[in-house]
């Protein structure tokens, strides 16, 4: 599979709840950041997705402007990205236009993410 069928499998995946650990880099130094959350190494990565699998449901997962190029081993994308989910524990249903970017790597054939940003953009007006 090719970088971007990466991403596109990696959003699939989070639609369907399954785990999503396996797609990061088993490194100290992957990072993950998501609205709410900052994960730094593997085990962390690991760990907070576990966790955010099986707390959460319902995933909806649309992108609408996926860029991604590669050069050698090395992977990057970027992406806008509309996504809902319902948490679980607090029964509450949550709904962002997110900002996706990140970077991969080919380790033995694979496209593993060595770097994944999701942020919520301020719109002019909001948060003054």
């Amino acid at each position: 599979m090719d970088a971007a069928g990466t991403v596109r499998d990696y959003y699939e995946a989070l639609r369907a709840g399954e785990p999503l650990y396996p797609y990061f880099h088993g490194a100290a130094t992957t990072v993950k950041f998501g609205v709410g959350e900052r994960l730094v190494g593997y085990e962390t990565v690991r760990a907070g997705l576990r966790t955010q699998t099986a707390t959460t449901t319902d995933w909806t997962v649309e992108s609408s402007n996926l860029v991604v190029d590669t050069a050698e081993a090395s992977g990057w994308f970027a992406d806008e990205v509309y996504m809902a989910w319902t948490d679980t524990e607090r029964d509450v249903r949550h709904e962002f236009d997110t900002r996706w970017s990140g970077s991969l790597l080919q380790d033995d054939g694979d496209w593993e993410f060595t770097g994944m940003h999701v942020s919520v953009p301020v719109r002019p007006g909001e948060g003054e």
